[in-house]
């Protein structure tokens, strides 16, 4: 190139290819696809709930198998449970005794804090305490058994996986979650007898008395019976996600917080349609209405 000589232009890009536009179905097609995922796997989740009941009604867990579920849910949850619940009710009473105090019925504290903690709050604090510990805990512990391919070498001693692994962790989410709720409700009457009596000085008497006016056995019963349905539903979804373990660390790991997601999620639907169910039974069977006035 002589000196002087203007230098070339660059050449210019080539035109890009404009995007073809999506059409129009395009998200009916993704609302499809969704739908199908959940239908799918709720189906899956549902079937391997009939085959754990059908192996139960089979065969009794293995008491060898059993026994650690049983100290590893129960024993070693204890203390958050105790914990949870005692702070759960002092905070029904920090947040309660404004809206009470407002309209002179600060002395019926107690029947607010107590009937909370016993239909709702505690079997609900339980059982997220387990999700999120045991729950967990028992993803993560069979998804490793399916990714180094013990589940399949169990299967190929001739023994039956659901049988030897989910029974006895169901079954012991199941019998120990009404105890563990228990503990719960306890140590949450006490942490809200403490501020509301010893801080406040709201007086013992009318705090207890007005407790004992408004819960009933069937506020207790119903409770109970919300954490026989949220430890089925942990120990069912935690099998099920471990089970059904990608392949890999990555894969254990997502089966341990999918776990704990799908668990909290029953855990608030099964609470709002019993609390439907229920409600509506005790309406029935007293209909008296009941008022803190």
């Amino acid at each position: 190139m002589s000196v002087g000589t203007p230098a070339a232009a660059p050449p210019a890009p080539p035109a890009q290819r404009a995007a073809p536009p999506r059409p129009l179905t395009e998200p009916v097609r993704v609302l499809g696809a969704v739908l199908l995922s959940f239908v799918r796997d709720v189906g899956d989740l549902t079937l391997f709930a009939a085959a754990a009941l059908r192996s139960v009604l089979r065969t009794r867990p293995s008491k060898r198998i059993l026994l650690p579920c049983l100290y590893e849910i129960g024993v070693r949850s204890i203390p958050v449970v105790l914990i949870t619940g005692g702070f759960i009710g002092m905070v029904l009473a920090v947040q309660s005794y404004d809206q009470l105090h407002m309209m002179h019925l600060e002395n019926r504290l107690g029947a607010v804090v107590n009937v909370s903690l016993v239909k709702e709050l505690g079997p609900v604090l339980a059982a997220v305490m387990l999700a999120g510990r045991v729950g967990s805990r028992t993803a993560a512990e069979l998804g490793t058994m399916r990714v180094t391919e013990q589940i399949d070498a169990v299967k190929a001693l001739g023994a039956d996986p659901i049988g030897h692994l989910v029974v006895p962790r169901v079954a012991a989410c199941v019998l120990l979650i009404p105890l563990l709720t228990v503990l719960a409700d306890a140590c949450g009457m006490f942490g809200g007898w403490l501020f509301s009596v010893k801080l406040l000085g709201i007086s013992d008497f009318h705090y207890w008395h007005h407790t004992l006016s408004f819960i009933t056995a069937y506020d207790f019963a119903s409770g109970l019976l919300k954490s026989l349905a949220f430890g089925a539903s942990i120990g069912v979804i935690a099998c099920h996600r471990g089970f059904h373990c990608g392949a890999g660390a990555e894969g254990v790991g997502a089966a341990a917080t999918e776990s704990f997601v799908l668990s909290f999620m029953a855990i608030l639907c099964l609470d709002f349609l019993l609390g439907v169910v229920l409600g509506r039974l005790y309406w029935i069977l007293w209909p008296a209405p009941m008022t803190l006035m």
